[in-house]
């Protein structure tokens, strides 16, 4: 099918009612949504031809872009030779994919569960910690998001949570490290890094160490800022976590494989989880795949006893043979190499240009191809440029710095009073560059709200 085939298609679908789909976290009389016609590399397309760069990636997983020919091959030649079997049948592509992963992953990680994306992913890393341990008790940060299914919302910490509680039992929330709205008053990030384990300790004591089964973490947190961890944070949890028996559990849904430059983030700083969740970025979301990487001691657990749960679609032999083309793609073209540069030689310096000349700019921070903008109305008092959880008129100044995002030609990632930077890795610099400028334009309209 060509482009303007699919535009016509598109056309045609577009004289639906579009309330046939009921649309997530939305009243569905208040949704308004472009649609998609096509896309190619880092540019999305609307039925009327105007073309947007793709600036978070979708929701940051289209690590290799759209239509990519590798991905899309190796999805035709898997369907030639077998579409679908259970997870009860050994099939060769989906244990290539699995030691592919485990050979990427942090040493002492042995096995890999797959599942069908991220909120399963976590939910089934908090079902092997606990049975591994028998506690019950799980940790997790309140600027957090892991998931909508059960187990995985009662993680979240930010307020999707709220309206499925009460939720399963055994959550508890702690406060991680944020330097720019530090929770406890530090001034360097090695005072906060010190004072968020110290809190942390503390949670752990009150609640009973010997009832804690996991800590979870985003090992960057990312919808709810990407707050990059101060250095020493990572270990010192690990260090914790090894004191009392806990199991540690990364969350790298978002920002494994790529996103920051280091095939998972853990590595930037050589930590060693016992277990990371994944998805997203595995396979580019081109077919639906997530999974846990699990430590030899704790799939140890389950040499002798069943593991209770499975999926009927885990490991899916489509979705497994894009993600071993995919990770084939980042080695044949460099692709961390060139995230670790783009992100140092471009995206930060261009950033830190823009805080100095735009005073709604409050912080920008990140890793790789993971950047935020925090935007304020006050810099000296920190005052959000929109209160936290805000809807309706509250969130306006964020609707409209997002509208002139779209009017220069970027679709934005929003968030609260943020907006993430993460485009498609395969980015070239150039426009990697117009991105960041229509962007930069843009805070002209933020900058009318900020004193």
């Amino acid at each position: 099918m060509t482009t303007s085939d699919t535009v016509t298609t598109q056309r045609e679908a577009s004289a639906v009612d579009p309330r046939v789909v009921f649309t997530s976290w939305s009243a569905q009389n208040q949704v308004s949504q472009m649609t998609i016609a096509a896309a190619e590399g880092v540019w999305i397309e609307d039925p009327a031809g105007q073309r947007f760069l793709d600036f978070g990636s979708q929701l940051v997983n289209v690590n290799l872009g759209h239509q990519h020919p590798r991905l899309i091959e190796a999805i035709r030649r898997q369907s030639a030779q077998l579409c679908t079997a259970a997870p009860s049948f050994a099939v060769d592509v989906r244990t290539e994919a699995a030691a592919m992963i485990v050979e990427r992953a942090p040493a002492g990680m042995e096995r890999v569960f797959f599942t069908n994306g991220g909120a399963e992913a976590n939910e089934n890393a908090v079902r092997m910690a606990r049975l591994h341990t028998g506690r019950h008790k799980v940790l997790s940060a309140y600027r957090s998001y892991h998931g909508a299914t059960a187990t995985a919302i009662a993680l979240t910490g930010e307020p999707r949570r709220w309206p499925s509680e009460p939720g399963v039992s055994g959550v508890v929330h702690f406060f991680g490290p944020y330097p720019y709205r530090s929770p406890f008053h530090s001034t360097s990030e090695a005072e906060e890094c010190e004072r968020a384990l110290e809190h942390l300790e503390q949670v752990v004591t009150m609640e009973g160490a010997h009832t804690v089964a996991a800590i979870v973490l985003e090992s960057i947190v990312g919808t709810n800022g990407v707050l990059v961890p101060p250095a020493g944070y990572l270990a010192g949890v690990r260090a914790l976590c090894d004191r009392h028996g806990i199991v540690m559990i990364a969350d790298e849904v978002m920002v494994g494989f790529g996103r920051v430059g280091e095939w998972f983030a853990v590595d930037h700083w050589g930590v060693a989880p016992d277990l990371i969740s994944f998805a997203k970025g595995v396979n580019s979301g081109y077919v639906p795949l997530g999974g846990v990487v699990i430590s030899a001691e704790i799939a140890a657990s389950f040499d002798d006893r069943p593991y209770p749960g499975g999926l009927t679609y885990s490991g899916h032999p489509l979705a497994c043979a894009v993600a071993v083309e995919s990770m084939r793609v980042f080695d044949d073209d460099g692709i961390l190499e060139r995230v670790r540069s783009l992100g140092e030689d471009v995206v930060r310096p261009t950033l830190e240009s823009m805080t100095e000349r735009h005073p709604s700019v409050g912080d920008v921070r990140g890793l790789g191809l993971f950047f935020a903008i925090e935007l304020v109305r006050d810099r000296a008092t920190r005052e959000p440029l929109v209160p936290f959880n805000a809807s309706g008129a509250d969130a306006a100044p964020m609707g409209e710095f997002g509208a002139a995002c779209k009017a220069g030609g970027v679709w934005p990632f929003l968030s609260g009073n943020r907006i993430h930077l993460a485009p498609p890795l395969v980015i070239s610099e150039d426009d990697l560059r117009s991105g960041l400028a229509a962007v930069d334009a843009a805070l002209d309209v933020a900058d009318r709200h900020a004193g």
